[in-house]
């Protein structure tokens, strides 16, 4: 008789974010912030603010060895975003899209650790597993240095204005106000924004010169920034049941600010307000935007249509893109999906107030979208 085999044991355990930060990123993250780290949470700043500085040093190293390299890298083919709200599936289609090798895009280990991954690359590939937590701190999807990531985290890390360093001080105003959708940056914070991202990704298409397909849920309320950067940029675009989506943003942001925040997390009614003021953002920005794209540029789909049959959804996407040799790409997500069968989203009941309050704010919204705003609709 064959005796039962242990459990793998799950590694929760990963360290912040902010210390994959440029130092002077963090410092002004402290400062802006009034340095209002609560008591249990000191070691933690003292941790990042010692790794920062490392980190500094080898951005420094990196740029004098790969710099000029990295500035004359072109970036020839258009990129694919992946657009979106939060908790939407847009980590799912993500990685569904660059099964296909002809295609990139930024790595685990390349977002959040932007200021030198061309130095520490093979290195934490070999021996830095240890640090990453095996499930993300929001649901049950895989985390990994090669695993897909959304470059919004580079940005925060190389100090571009962002909505994210919001779970930093949960208890504070927003660092940047209007940064989801930029329209609250000045002139020369754009010009910034700007300059960051696209550096950020001339060094990953350094390393690998591949098509890229990005995905930042924030991207999708940027449209007119993303196409004045890249003209010819293509966009697929999709949404989810908003009651569904409320009920997981909520618990999306006061996981990462229990994970890597610096104060406790918000359990106060502000941070339903604040769920439903970056949706409605999101969405008026995103329906705006959308007409600057040209046909044959954007497909939208359905998270719901998505689980339910990944090949011809994707399918449809190539199709509508023209993107091409899907038949060679069909038998790897046909292996993703037998792969991932056993895979159970995170189960989100909200109560009939709930209900009703989301009904109240979003219903136009909701509506628009083609979902029922009655239960059970």
């Amino acid at each position: 008789m064959t005796a039962p085999t242990t459990p793998k044991p799950v590694r929760e355990w990963a360290p912040r974010v902010w210390e994959g930060a440029d130092y002077f990123t963090w410092v002004r993250l402290l400062a802006r912030n009034r340095f209002a780290v609560q008591p249990p949470f000191w070691y933690i700043a003292g941790i990042a603010s010692c790794v920062t500085f490392g980190q500094t040093v080898l951005r420094w190293l990196q740029h004098a060895l790969h710099g000029e390299a990295v500035a004359r890298t072109r970036i020839a083919e258009p990129p694919l975003f992946v657009l979106g709200h939060w908790r939407t599936g847009t980590t799912l289609l993500h990685e569904l899209l660059i099964l296909d090798e002809r295609f990139t895009s930024p790595s685990t280990l390349q977002c959040l650790m932007p200021c030198n991954f061309l130095l520490l690359e093979g290195v934490m590939k070999k021996y830095g597993n240890f640090f990453l937590p095996d499930k993300r701190p929001m649901d049950n999807m895989g985390f990994g240095w090669d695993r897909p990531q959304e470059d919004e985290f580079a940005l925060a890390l190389l100090g571009a204005p962002s909505p994210y360093y919001d779970f930093a001080f949960p208890h504070r105003p927003p660092l940047f106000p209007g940064s989801l959708d930029l329209s609250g940056l000045t002139a020369s914070q754009l010009r910034m924004w700007k300059s960051t991202f696209v550096r950020f990704l001339k060094g990953v298409t350094y390393r690998d010169p591949r098509p890229l397909v990005l995905k930042s849920p924030p991207h999708t309320a940027r449209l007119p920034v993303l196409l004045e950067l890249f003209p010819d940029a293509k966009f697929v675009h999709i949404r989810r049941d908003p009651y569904t989506l409320f009920a997981s943003t909520v618990k999306l942001w006061r996981a990462m600010a229990a994970k890597h925040g610096l104060q406790h997390p918000d359990t106060s009614p502000a941070l339903d307000e604040k769920v439903f003021r970056d949706f409605e953002v999101m969405h008026a920005r995103y329906e705006e935007g959308k007409k600057l794209i040209p046909a044959g540029r954007l497909v939208e789909v359905r998270y719901e249509e998505l689980v339910a049959d990944m090949p011809g959804v994707v399918g449809r996407v190539y199709d509508g893109l023209s993107l091409g040799g899907f038949d060679a790409v069909r038998p790897r997500l046909e292996a993703y999906v037998a792969a991932h069968k056993s895979y159970e989203t995170n189960k989100h009941a909200i109560s009939d107030e709930q209900h009703a309050r989301i009904t109240a704010r979003w219903g136009d919204i909701i509506r628009q979208q083609g979902y029922a705003t009655t239960r059970g609709g």
